[in-house]
């Protein structure tokens, strides 16, 4: 038996063994991770910074301790940041095999050891080895979630055996319990309805809880008085995650948005993982919002049809089928920090939102070797039959990790992953529009403005696109094209560096040097620790004729990134004007060893051998 813990370890680990290949995605990792400096080490300046930080609206102190050690082992290296994010989910798969042999052993109680195992293992694999996971352990960004998921099924492992025990052995598995939660909710504020499923807990499977009409009695008062603490920190991370996002203004609009639209996109979401986890095809990195919800259009009236159908069908069968109704209200608890009625974000659907609220659907499927094996005995079902749904199980794991083994590559880099996004959601205006920018940031301008026009095409509202096209029209050499594009992008997203710095360029390499310095001032004011905004400025500085203080400006920029080569071929080119062709010279050769291509037109300033 201790064999089976290790042996669902391993097949997870090997299914998704492809995520230690994969690199970092301009998907939030580029912003997270290879931007910020912030998280690396694990110093008095790191740890200050990780407990105080909302960065793209998430309090997350525990994950980026993770991240830290990450650094301090690997560097920037992203197969460490892998490893650490895989190694995680395949202690994952282990925890819920321990928490389905824990309440399976306690529901199904007339049947064999071998089938309560059996089925545990059955609940593991189905959880760990969905191609639904992949987004959670392929993206190094999703950390939070693999994170916050162990310690949440600690949690549920110290309560289950809290419930078993007695005296102080019962008082130290609580506070262990306790302990976790708070760590899980450091980890992602997803976890903050666990106090609900540990009530849902006591009523079924543990029986701590009687019919409703009996829980304002004594018999029922221990039971949630020790829930307090855990509410408590419950409504303190409600909030926390409140203020977090709010604090980056991610929310999204209540006029845009309304209630009914919002009901809508709850609804989508409830079917869609559902429906998803029975087939898993199609999968996608963003399920985008669309810019107006119609809650009478077809998917959203089928899906709240759906759900609602099958809450009352449960409902109705709760006292045949208890475990159906618990594992189902289970899964609507845990969904429901992100079901959409408090709705942040440009998604009606994320994959990763999968990871914690379908462990139930998993651990539900975990009954049926017992239940087929019952039925078996009393007759109502052939052994031969039997045999055949039994050799189904695998070929059916089998087929989920074949999916999961491909998802997970998808993630590679930033172009596979955004191609894949288009190959399966053609008309996502934002997944065109990400597919585009990296095209044309990897120099292939023309098909990937082609992207950018199509994006436009299906959202005209999408002001980002835009900007990509303007860095399209600043590399086909067009740069009046390129500033009417990107004017309209920073009308929309005015603290947007990357728009401000390339629109700073476009009126540089027209000659506007007055407005290329004031709106590359506004970028290095957003971000300070931004090169090319200073190095642009000082250009600009420099056609201005101050070229002192465009000295000073590459200086700044080099003190902030040495190993930049654009403020080292600009500061050349100062010393130049200045008449200082040994210091120019010395810049030269440390941008010639930056970037030989980049330096090559000033080689000519230095043919005398000065």
């Amino acid at each position: 038996m201790r064999v089976i813990p290790w042996a669902i370890a391993g097949v997870t680990f090997a299914v998704f063994a492809p995520a230690l290949l994969n690199g970092f995605v301009e998907w939030d990792d580029h912003v997270n991770l290879l931007k910020n400096e912030d998280y690396r080490g694990l110093g008095l300046t790191q740890l200050r910074w990780m407990f105080t930080a909302t960065l793209m609206g998430h309090y997350i102190p525990v994950t980026w301790l993770t991240f830290g050690l990450d650094y301090l082992l690997w560097g920037m290296e992203p197969f460490g940041y892998h490893l650490t994010n895989l190694l995680l989910h395949a202690v994952n798969a282990v925890l819920v095999y321990a928490l389905a042999r824990r309440l399976l052993g306690r529901v199904l109680t007339d049947t064999t050891p071998l089938r309560t195992t059996a089925g545990a293992v059955l609940a593991a694999l189905a959880f760990a080895l969905h191609p639904l996971r992949a987004e959670s352990v392929a993206w190094a960004t999703e950390r939070r979630d693999v994170l916050s998921a162990c310690l949440f099924f600690v949690v549920l492992l110290l309560y289950l055996g809290a419930a078993e025990a007695r005296g102080a052995a019962r008082r130290w598995r609580l506070a262990g319990a306790l302990g976790a939660f708070v760590l899980a909710i450091l980890a992602k504020s997803i976890v903050m309805t666990l106090p609900l499923v540990l009530v849902l807990l006591d009523i079924y499977p543990l029986g701590r809880l009687g019919p409703w009409r009996t829980w304002g009695g004594a018999a029922a008062r221990s039971v949630w008085l020790e829930k307090l603490p855990f509410a408590a920190i419950a409504a303190l991370a409600a909030e926390v995650s409140w203020w977090a996002v709010a604090r980056n203004d991610f929310f999204t609009s209540w006029e845009t948005y309304p209630a009914p639209a919002r009901a809508a996109i709850a609804f989508y979401g409830y079917a869609f993982y559902v429906v998803r986890t029975a087939l898993p095809l199609a999968l996608s990195p963003l399920y985008e919002l669309p810019a107006r919800v119609d809650p009478f259009e077809l998917r959203f009236v089928a899906s709240a049809a759906g759900v609602l159908a099958v809450t009352l069908a449960l409902v109705r069968l709760r006292r045949r089928w208890p475990a159906g109704l618990a594992a189902w209200a289970a899964y609507g608890i845990l969904l429901a920090p992100v079901s959409g009625f408090i709705h942040a974000g440009h998604q009606l659907a994320h994959d990763r939102y999968s990871y914690l609220s379908c462990v139930g659907l998993a651990l539900l499927l975990g009954g049926l070797p017992a239940v087929l094996g019952r039925a078996v005995d009393a007759g109502r079902v052939r052994p031969a039959l039997a045999r055949v749904l039994a050799g189904a199980l695998p070929a059916w794991l089998l087929a989920l990790s074949y999916i999961s083994w491909h998802q997970t590559q998808v993630w590679r880099d930033t172009e596979t992953l955004w191609t894949h996004a288009v190959e399966v959601q053609p008309e996502c205006a934002i997944c065109r529009d990400n597919l585009g920018t990296v095209l044309v940031n990897n120099g292939l301008t023309v098909p990937g403005m082609a992207h950018l026009y199509r994006a436009l095409e299906i959202r005209p509202d999408f002001s980002k696109a835009e900007g990509s096209l303007g860095l399209g029209f600043l590399q086909l050499g067009r740069p009046a094209e390129a500033e009417a594009r990107l004017r309209r992008a920073v009308d929309k997203h005015p603290a947007d560096v990357t728009f401000l710095n390339n629109l700073g360029t476009a009126l540089l390499r027209q000659g506007k040097y007055p407005e290329a310095v004031e709106i590359l001032g506004r970028a290095i004011a957003k971000n300070p620790r931004e090169v090319l905004p200073r190095a642009n400025r000082a250009a600009s500085l420099a056609g201005l004729g101050r070229v002192d203080e465009a000295v000073e400006e590459y200086r700044r920029a080099i003190a902030i990134k040495p190993n930049a080569p654009e403020p080292r071929v600009g500061l050349a080119q100062a010393y130049l004007a200045l008449g200082d062709p040994r210091a120019a010279r010395e810049q030269y050769e440390v941008a010639r060893r930056l970037s030989p291509a980049l330096a090559a037109p000033l080689a000519g300033s230095f043919t005398s051998g000065l």
